[in-house]
């Protein structure tokens, strides 16, 4: 139930405009995830483009789709999630030998997206339990959006 509504969710934020997006960077050269946070909040329920350095520490997936996280806590508020479709894990595999969430820890990565503010709904008993939180997304739909700039292979 939860993936189906994950993926409703992220198909439906997918319909909406967006606006570009001012990059700021750390003094290590990456994006400034509350930066990011912070724009994709402020623009909701619309999202903010861009081109976002992140340092992956952690990766899962739910279902078939496959999230990679820049916290080790995907719940941490400071965490941006690259949210990969299915449909092109494939192509990862083919091109890096190995599934997403294994391949892109420890790896710093340039995505090219649009970074939305997702609500995720904690369930009860299979049902929205009335609670919720944000999470900041950027979906991944075509593997030109995801490169690998440094990291441990």
């Amino acid at each position: 139930m939860r993936v189906v509504l994950i993926a409703f969710i992220l198909v439906l934020t997918g319909c909406s405009s967006t606006q570009p997006a001012q990059q700021q960077t750390t003094q290590s050269g990456y994006s400034d995830t509350m930066e990011i946070i912070r724009s994709a909040a402020e623009s909701a329920p619309n999202g903010v483009k861009g081109e976002y350095v992140l340092n992956i520490k952690a990766a899962g997936n739910q279902g078939p789709f496959i999230y990679l996280n820049t916290e080790l806590d995907y719940r941490d508020p400071r965490a941006v999630t690259v949210a990969i479709h299915p449909s092109i894990v494939p192509e990862f595999v083919a091109k890096y030998g190995r599934e997403p969430q294994e391949y892109f820890i420890n790896k710093s990565i340039s995505v090219t997206g649009q970074a939305k503010q997702i609500r995720i709904n904690f369930m009860s008993q299979g049902r929205p339990s009335g609670k919720y939180y944000y999470q900041t997304h950027i979906r991944v739909t075509d593997i030109s959006q995801i490169k690998v700039l440094s990291g441990h292979a």
